[in-house]
């Protein structure tokens, strides 16, 4: 035997892993509408530049069948690659071996691919397609997980984690895409729960499917646990392409601006799209779309707690973040749900060096047994945290209604805010004029011989006095009232004040925040 023998030897094997479970498997895959692993990774990354690790790991396990059953490539394909000539890490998870199952050695490939995306301070992507943990293997497949976890919270903040659920993902596999940034789904080919349908109708007796339990619809429209949705594995990557785009390589780096063709930032529109009526609802992508570079938006949690949007874009090239109330949705009040929402988005900014731009139009949290009940105290007490916690550069567009906590909440200037502007329409206050005229002025309404006409007046007088942005510019809590058509050319100006922003918090071990 020569060194060609053994150089045919390596080929040989290498296909034998690029097989994974085998023809019969890969038809199996295909006819459920789904991709392999390697051509996912092939699809996500540019061409020609996936290289891969770790190839010839196998588990060592002996019991129940496993020394005579080979796991080629252990169930999983790791490596790294390009997207858009951004280098990125990731993993794969092979459903054609042992159904994607994590074992030990599985879970020690993907820690290691992990590890050198941290070294190296490039994202880290996960393709997960498994059907849980490898039983044959017992408690070391649980560890196997807990590797995974841990990389995933230590390296939180440190370089950007996308986790895309591309079939099951069940029991101890859903606590790694819950850590990671963002999770992406894919309609009626991915489910992610603790718990399948099965166990829950043997322990609770409530019958329900797998997609009814945990498929893409659910988890981006009610429980809030993924991020996008797509009806096809090819749409899902390509999000993820998307995404990438708008992100650094890691906390110690910015995103990289992009060139932008000259135009005018002068946006008579944005006059029509809000109303002056405070009562009138109305969409405020429609004013994001008119201050951000043409095509630019790239909203996040879409379908998930819908009074408040949140989502990347460009102004002037250069990646922002933003967090806007939603008329059109519960008056664009902060309830649990958008609470959260809102802080986790806050925060992946600040640990990723981008800008905020909040667009705020609040009439305040919103009100009920359900919501007080369900923590509102403490869920809200998040968006505060994150706001003030925050160092990146922090703008706020009051363009109606901000009253009450939901104003200091929002980016005030009291926890934070480096700018404040305000349109000249907008009601700053303790509460709306409506409440307020009825609180204060209770008697004198309630003994007036005409109530109504009464009750009215005080309205005015509250809305003259307060209900307007130039008494908290006079208090320097608004930096300055602005002509709503000149919003852009201000965030314009602001990002460029702003660019060289350096703030430091108390040193301490970390915060101990409202969860």
């Amino acid at each position: 035997m020569d060194i060609f023998d053994k150089i045919n030897e390596l080929y040989d094997k290498r296909r034998q892993v690029e097989l994974g479970g085998g023809d019969e498997r890969i038809d199996k895959q295909h006819e459920k509408g789904k991709m392999t692993a390697r051509e996912r990774i092939d699809y996500l990354l540019d061409d020609g530049s996936f290289v891969e690790l770790n190839p010839f790991i196998e588990h060592r396990s002996s019991d129940f069948g496993m020394d005579t059953n080979n796991a080629k490539g252990e169930g999983v394909v790791t490596g790294y690659g390009k997207i858009s000539g951004k280098p990125v890490y990731l993993f794969a998870q092979d459903f054609t071996v042992y159904g994607g199952a994590l074992g030990e050695m599985h879970g020690k490939k993907i820690a290691a691919v992990m590890d050198l995306a941290a070294k190296n301070g490039v994202p880290f992507i996960g393709l997960n397609d498994s059907g849980g943990a490898r039983i044959q293997e017992g408690v070391s497949s649980l560890d196997g997980y807990g590797q995974v976890f841990y990389r995933n919270s230590i390296y939180s903040g440190v370089i950007p984690q996308i986790s895309v659920i591309m079939g099951p993902s069940a029991g101890g596999a859903v606590y790694s895409p819950a850590i990671t940034d963002f999770v992406f789904m894919v309609e009626k080919t991915s489910q992610m729960f603790i718990t399948g349908p099965k166990v829950i109708e043997t322990v609770t007796g409530e019958k329900i499917s797998s997609e009814g339990l945990g498929g893409a619809d659910i988890h981006n429209s009610k429980s809030g646990n993924a991020h996008f949705k797509a009806s096809r594995e090819e749409e899902a990557l390509d999000a993820v392409c998307k995404l990438i785009e708008y992100l650094p390589a890691n906390s110690k780096e910015k995103a990289d601006k992009r060139e932008t063709p000259e135009m005018d930032d002068f946006r008579p529109d944005l006059t029509d799209i809000v109303p002056y009526n405070a009562r009138s609802p109305y969409d405020v992508k429609k004013v994001i779309r008119q201050v951000v570079d043409q095509d630019s938006f790239f909203e996040i949690h879409k379908d998930f707690a819908k009074n408040i949007v949140i989502g990347f874009a460009r102004i002037k090239g250069e990646t922002i973040g933003l967090v806007c109330n939603q008329p059109k949705h519960l008056a664009g009040g902060l309830d649990i749900d958008s609470s959260d929402k809102a802080a986790r988005f806050i925060r992946f900014c600040d640990s990723f060096n981008i800008p905020l731009i909040t667009f705020e139009d609040v009439t305040g949290f919103f009100p009920g047994v359900k919501q007080e009940h369900g923590g509102i105290i403490r869920h809200g007490a998040k968006i505060l945290y994150a706001y003030s916690e925050a160092t990146v550069p922090k703008i706020t567009v009051i363009t109606r209604k901000a009253y009450g906590g939901a104003y200091v909440a929002l980016n005030s200037k009291s926890i934070g805010a480096d700018l404040v502007y305000a349109w000249p329409n907008a009601e700053i206050a303790v509460m709306g004029p409506d409440g307020a005229a009825n609180i204060i002025f209770a008697k004198e309404i309630a003994e007036s011989e005409n109530p109504e006409h009464t009750r009215q007046e005080k309205i005015d007088l509250y809305r003259k006095k307060f209900a307007n942005p130039y008494v908290a510019a006079g208090l320097g809590m608004v930096d300055d009232v602005i002509d709503p058509r000149e919003t852009r050319i201000k965030l314009v100006q602001a990002l460029e004040m702003l660019h060289n922003k350096q703030e430091e918090r108390p040193q301490k071990k970390h915060g101990n925040m409202p969860l």
